[in-house]
């Protein structure tokens, strides 16, 4: 059996979907899975141990015409691997397209109406109904191919060499870690920066055992730049610094996650780290920390929220964020800490951070 998943992007939604990948690999043992994914994305699972192989994206290559043999070199590769299933998991029009190039046995989508995508595949998932999470209506392909769903897989498995390296490049067994994520694709989702580097000096003045590590992209250098002001020796800013497989394992060392709506939360949420999110713009029913809405701060008793927009347009701007409070942040914090395994009183009994 071999089986192609196309979930090229992006970072939030490629993690979302690797349940399929580990559902698919252990109903089927003996499969080939392989999976179309962003160039960019590929160090995020490059050596799974569930998958046969990658077929890299370049999404920026598609509008060039001087790239379609390029890209028809790829298609032929992938033909030629003659699939059993192919499921599209992406549900836009090029994926859909590379879906039906693939030429698999069985091709299947998600039910929706994006981009018409619908047409190229052979098998349609069932439509979810309610307030289903992005990871649900992605594992709801799975039944339709006789793959049953459940929880006893582990999402990103580890990776000790890789791990055992960003405890050494780091340092980081001097000290127990929050990780502070304050960037977001969208600005209306970014928490103001002030009210970043106030929670940073509330956590840091009640423990000294805890330090703060901000993480994001080079985009982002600015925000951790100030943020790690606050405390040079206390604060390490690693915005631009790591690679993406680093920044898994960073976040898979900490005790606790404060995050915007990001790609990375997702990570987190996957890692079961135990993660404070917050809302602005979006709905945390769909696209918040899997298995952790109980600790989404969201601002909802403002008639736009959520408005879905890239842009905030509302007569008070970025209302939904303002209106989130570094104290709001800071107890939620402490009683997210409070409740997990990694920060239970036997193990750090002088915590100032975990205690009353």
């Amino acid at each position: 059996m071999k089986i192609l998943i196309l979930k090229p992007s992006s970072l939030g939604d490629v993690v979302q979907s690797l349940p399929v990948l580990r559902l698919l690999k252990l109903h089927l043992p003996q499969s080939e899975i392989f999976w179309w994914l962003e160039s960019s994305l590929v160090p995020l699972l490059a050596e799974d141990p569930d998958l046969a192989g990658i077929y890299p994206f370049h999404r920026k290559r598609w509008g060039a015409p001087y790239n379609w043999p390029e890209i028809w070199t790829s298609v032929r590769k992938i033909r030629a691997q003659r699939f059993d299933w192919a499921i599209d998991l992406q549900g836009l029009a090029r994926s859909g397209l590379f879906t039906w190039w693939a030429n698999a046995d069985l091709s299947i989508g998600l039910d929706g109406k994006r981009e018409g995508a619908r047409g190229f595949y052979d098998v349609l998932a069932p439509a979810l109904t309610g307030g289903n999470h992005a990871v649900d209506r992605y594992l709801s392909v799975l039944p339709t191919l006789g793959v049953p769903v459940h929880q006893q897989f582990k999402w990103l498995p580890e990776r000790p060499i890789l791990a055992a390296q960003v405890r050494e490049k780091w340092k980081t067994d001097f000290a127990r870690w929050v990780v502070l994520l304050p960037g977001a694709r969208w600005d209306n989702k970014r928490w103001p920066l002030e009210n970043f580097t106030d929670l940073t000096r509330r956590i840091l003045s009640v423990s000294s055992d805890v330090n703060i590590a901000i993480l994001g992209s080079k985009d982002d250098q600015v925000l951790g730049n100030v943020i790690a002001a606050v405390n040079p020796h206390r604060c390490l800013d690693l915005t631009g610094e790591t690679s993406l497989p680093e920044m898994v394992e960073w976040l898979r060392l900490c005790e606790l996650v404060i995050t915007n709506d990001t790609g990375p939360m997702h990570v987190a949420a996957a890692l079961q780290r135990p993660t404070v999110a917050i809302f602005g713009p979006t709905n945390p029913g769909a696209t918040g920390p899997h298995g952790q809405r109980q600790n989404v701060l969201q601002v909802s008793n403002l008639p736009c929220v959520p408005c879905l927009k890239g842009h905030c347009s509302y007569k008070e701007p970025l209302a939904c964020l303002h209106g989130i409070t570094p104290t709001m942040v800071f107890e939620k914090a402490r009683n997210v800490l409070k409740g997990s395994v990694l920060a239970q009183a036997r193990q750090y009994p002088n915590s100032a951070l975990i205690g009353n």
